[in-house]
């Protein structure tokens, strides 16, 4: 590993741990997920912006951005029905465009992508609730920006997008239930919880406790507030249902 992947590799942790730090409690959900977009931009390579999107049924929106490159890529795609992070979003899979100038898929937005000086693309598909989805999107101005490390760095940041979007929806949900309201911050609060007994178990930081979290959510295909509820009623995280 050359040395400036290393130092790449180093301000991907440390990014982590600082969004690890942030408590659910004391910042907004569009400052956490304005914290995902301008982090994950500091670290990874190829010089990009970055960018939030979710839709449902009726509607596609961008909640977080680093600059225009990424809020006009994300509107061409809306309005062509076609793209990269739309089809992240849709079917859950990481969708990596190594070359916009070269790629075959969606021809009509990669020439758009091109032209605005978008050289290469990563998009997470994120998790987070039912008829709800998402992608963090990186679009990078350097072709084949992305190398392991990158994806591997990328798949990390996603989870608290997820989060802070899921707990956005649960406030919207709740604007004139006042017990619903109480009960989506008490959900920001049992995560603050649960990260709190696994780095005090583990001796791991705030960044490493909340992937555990969330490993356990995808493993047992459970709501990562819904894990960290019983961790903290329990001491003991879910395990996957037999059968």
């Amino acid at each position: 590993m050359s040395s400036s992947e290393t130092s790449r590799s180093a301000q991907a942790d440390e990014a982590l741990d600082e969004l690890g730090r942030m408590s659910l409690r004391q910042y907004s959900m569009d400052s956490l997920l304005q914290a995902v977009a301008e982090l994950s931009k500091k670290v990874m390579p190829g010089n990009p912006e970055t960018s939030v999107f979710i839709q449902d049924r009726h509607q596609r929106v961008t909640v977080s951005s680093t600059g225009q490159l990424a809020l006009a890529l994300d509107e061409v795609q809306y309005s062509k029905n076609q793209g990269p992070c739309l089809h992240a979003a849709s079917t859950g899979e990481l969708t990596e465009v190594p070359d916009t100038r070269t790629e075959t898929r969606w021809v009509d937005y990669m020439r758009r992508a091109a032209e605005h000086g978008n050289l290469s693309s990563l998009s997470v598909p994120l998790v987070i609730d039912d008829g709800v989805s998402g992608a963090l999107n990186i679009y990078a101005r350097e072709a084949h920006a992305f190398d392991d490390d990158a994806r591997s760095a990328a798949r990390r940041f996603a989870p608290y997008a997820s989060v802070a979007v899921g707990n956005m929806f649960d406030y919207e949900a709740a604007k004139d239930v006042a017990r619903n309201l109480e009960v989506a911050l008490e959900s920001r609060a049992v995560i603050d919880q649960a990260k709190g007994i696994l780095m005090e178990r583990y001796k791991v930081t705030a960044d490493q406790a909340f992937q555990l979290l969330n490993e356990a959510s995808n493993r047992t295909n459970t709501k990562l507030r819904v894990v960290a509820d019983e961790l903290v009623h329990t001491g003991e995280l879910p395990k996957p249902r037999r059968g």
